[in-house]
């Protein structure tokens, strides 16, 4: 597999809306067969998968959409707790009637995939997944000033917090065209409530023990699931330590390991045709 990528920064694709629970939710929708659905995590968007689809594309009907307030979907008043994102995600796949779904994950994406897999195992195919949330009780690793992103957006500065984490979580330097296109969601205090929401679910704030139950049902379930599993990760990475690379592959079942090699936390920014190639090995060999 080729290891030098060129990284484009268009999105060769044609929007489409589904109207979920009230507000549009922003998805674009590729090639056919059995749905592959890509979820990102924050604070990005479809954006991210923009040159994974297209590796992937041949195997399946690949479907990559914004996460309800993300990207070019509606920002409906809500609180943007991650269990908002589970209702919006399920509703989302029950308005484009999906099944047999594979689901590809990064990052936050993964806690609201994760949840819906091991709630609907007989509406899931195959579980893909890099940077993620799988392990109870697993800490962040704090190389990157994640941490500072919740007292910077805090003082009313969300571009600037939200592009230094970008900035930050990337090996390569981003393009000013991709860094719009990821901050364009952002453009006010108000705008950065699911980021903000985020921080407090994740870093001890009121929805946090909710957050941590949520984590702990999933991840039981999922090391005895016999579904299809495909670890993707990188070397220092972020949330995926070499420590819980070994847990995984000593507790999670049905499980295949792919070391992508020198990463950080936005692995399809940097290697998407590596990415891309592995998911779709992966993907055609199962049944």
């Amino acid at each position: 597999m080729n290891t030098t990528e060129t990284i484009p920064n268009d999105f060769p694709f044609h929007s489409k809306y589904a109207e979920v629970l009230g507000s549009k939710m922003h998805y674009v929708d590729e090639g056919s067969g059995d749905p592959i659905l890509f979820l990102h995590g924050m604070p990005t968007s479809s954006y991210l998968w923009r040159n994974v689809i297209p590796w992937v594309k041949s195997s399946g009907r690949c479907i990559a959409l914004d996460l309800i307030g993300m990207g070019q979907s509606d920002q409906p008043n809500i609180s943007y707790q991650v269990f908002d994102h589970v209702r919006y995600i399920e509703a989302f796949i029950e308005k484009l009637g999906l099944k047999n779904i594979t689901l590809v994950m990064h990052g936050w994406g993964s806690v609201i995939g994760f949840d819906y897999a091991m709630r609907h195992e007989n509406n899931i195919k195959g579980l893909a997944f890099l940077e993620s949330h799988f392990k109870f009780g697993e800490e962040m690793n704090h190389s990157l000033p994640t941490l500072h992103l919740s007292s910077d957006l805090r003082q009313l500065k969300p571009v600037h917090a939200v592009e230094r984490l970008l900035r930050s979580g990337t090996l390569r330097p981003l393009s000013r065209t991709e860094l719009n296109m990821y901050l364009s969601s952002f453009s006010s205090a108000r705008n950065c409530q699911p980021v903000l929401q985020y921080m407090n679910d994740l870093f001890g704030g009121d929805s946090s023990q909710a957050v941590a139950s949520l984590i702990k049902t999933y991840s039981q379930k999922l090391m005895h699931s016999n579904l299809p599993k495909l670890m993707l990760y990188a070397v220092p990475g972020l949330n995926t330590t070499m420590d819980t690379v070994v847990w995984a592959r000593d507790h999670i079942n049905n499980l295949k390991l792919v070391d992508l090699g020198e990463d950080l936390h936005f692995i399809p920014e940097t290697k998407p045709q590596l990415l891309g190639q592995h998911i779709a090995t992966w993907y055609q060999s199962l049944k």
